[in-house]
């Protein structure tokens, strides 16, 4: 995924600034067009990267080839998407999710409300370790449930990105926390405990802000949540043995289970579960399986939230992935980023300036190209002889990866992570961000710990 053949070498000045056109093309279309979809946004970016690339005398197959291999090197995760859709649509035709929500309707008060909902998904993702199959199963749930309690949509989106990602930064089996670990070359489990001296920190903070929001939240008529229940129940997909599929995901999960292996034998399963209520022909559930789950008669007040799934539905997602990994393959072939970060690593001197490079870096990367993984490998990749040099622990630069990569790439708009949540969870990004309290939380958390010393080990 690193090895991107570098076609030309600008000077610092000339990244600098198509770097910052870059920015601005994907900013200001985001911010300043109502609705737009991320999609012309980053074709706008391309196609002046292409232009760019041109007049520069760089051939346009070799910009081609440059995309093509950034998209190639990230097929593992493309493939997750399809396979996520095929899922949701399992688990909501099973009654897993629906089943969910009624119990949690149950069980959730409003009074802590947007707390139980963070430290919901945080228990769950550490336990599957994976932040988007969180927010795709359990956090499509409690939205639904925020719904009945008339509950801010926004503050609950926020709720469950900052747990799920909290499990995906702490969990070991997530992708992202054993990725920072190896590309330093460090122990997993030693990153993890490493990652403590931020994380609990932050987590306490924003299990605090949760409590206090959910204080406000004024339930004018129970009979609505009664209501809510009634109709989730008149599906007929309501039953306790519908949460079998959950249980399943999770035990795969902790054994380690690649996690479209768990997928498949959590969808098998499910059908499974399915058959015991509902008696759907093969032409039915292939329909389910492309186009989402859908049912007759539904209620109007429940069908948005359970007449969903099918890998039609990952499609925008897939899209704005691919038009994003092209971006970046350009950015890269291009000698953009790589004579940035040469550059950034010739006034590292400290602790504190590597921690603040290291930390805008990563966040950088995130913005500049939408995903976590390359912010992740990139900048730890690039940053790490730096720390050999000023003799401070590894552990120290993959706790800063993980708090500057991976919990902000659901804040950035244009991104891989923040285009599925929003169109998972019916929520922009700009709406739940400032809720988000925990992710970016992490990356103020960081920048304090490198500038004064604290929890920063030395050798």
């Amino acid at each position: 995924m690193l090895e991107f053949k570098s076609l030309r070498k600008p000077s610092l000045l000339e990244a600098s600034l198509i770097a910052l056109v870059v920015l601005t093309i994907l900013g200001t279309m985001i911010i300043f067009i109502p609705n737009i979809t991320p999609h012309i946004p980053i074709i706008t970016a391309l196609t002046f990267l292409l232009i760019y690339g041109l007049i520069r005398k760089v051939k346009y197959k070799d910009m081609q080839d440059s995309m093509t291999y950034a998209v190639g090197s990230s097929m593992g995760a493309i493939y997750l998407f399809f396979f996520i859709g095929v899922l949701i649509t399992a688990l909501m035709m099973s009654g897993a999710i629906p089943t969910l929500m009624y119990y949690g309707l149950s069980v959730m008060s409003a009074k802590t409300f947007y707390l139980s909902a963070f430290i919901i998904t945080s228990i769950v993702g550490v336990s599957i370790g994976s932040s988007l199959t969180t927010v795709a199963t359990l956090g499509v749930a409690i939205i639904g449930i925020a719904q009945a309690f008339d509950a801010n949509l926004a503050i609950t989106a926020g709720s469950i990105v900052s747990g799920a990602f909290f499990g995906d930064k702490m969990s070991p089996l997530s992708d992202t926390t054993s990725i920072s670990a190896s590309v330093v070359g460090i122990d997993l489990f030693d990153h993890i405990r490493n990652m403590m001296r931020t994380t609990v920190p932050v987590f306490f903070i924003s299990a605090i802000f949760y409590y206090i929001l959910s204080i406000n939240i004024k339930i004018s008529n129970l009979d609505n949540i009664a209501l809510f229940k009634k109709d989730i129940l008149s599906t007929g997909i309501v039953h306790w043995y519908a949460l079998i599929p959950f249980v399943v995901l999770i035990v795969l999960a902790v054994l380690k289970i690649p996690a479209v292996i768990s997928i498949i034998a959590t969808t098998t399963v499910s059908l499974v579960v399915t058959s015991v209520h509902s008696n759907y022909n093969l032409e039915e559930l292939s329909t389910f399986f492309f186009k989402g789950f859908a049912l007759e008669s539904i209620p109007e007040s429940v069908a948005s939230l359970i007449q969903r799934g099918g890998i039609s539905s990952m499609f925008f997602t897939l899209s704005v992935v691919i038009l994003a990994l092209s971006l970046g393959g350009l950015l890269f072939s291009l000698g953009i980023v790589s004579t940035i970060l040469d550059t950034l690593t010739k006034f590292l001197t400290s602790a504190a300036s590597a921690t603040t490079t290291v930390a805008f870096t990563a966040v950088g990367i995130n913005f500049v190209v939408g995903e976590q993984y390359l912010s992740i490998l990139l900048t730890g990749r690039t940053f790490n002889p730096v720390y050999d040099k000023l003799k401070l622990p590894k552990k120290n630069l993959a706790r800063t990866l993980e708090d500057a990569g991976t919990v902000i790439n659901p804040l950035v708009p244009w991104s891989v992570c923040g285009v599925f949540i929003s169109h998972a969870l019916g929520v922009s990004v700009f709406s739940y961000l400032p809720y988000a309290i925990f992710c970016y939380g992490s990356l103020i958390l960081t920048l304090l710990a490198g500038f004064t010393g604290l929890t920063v080990s030395k050798k």
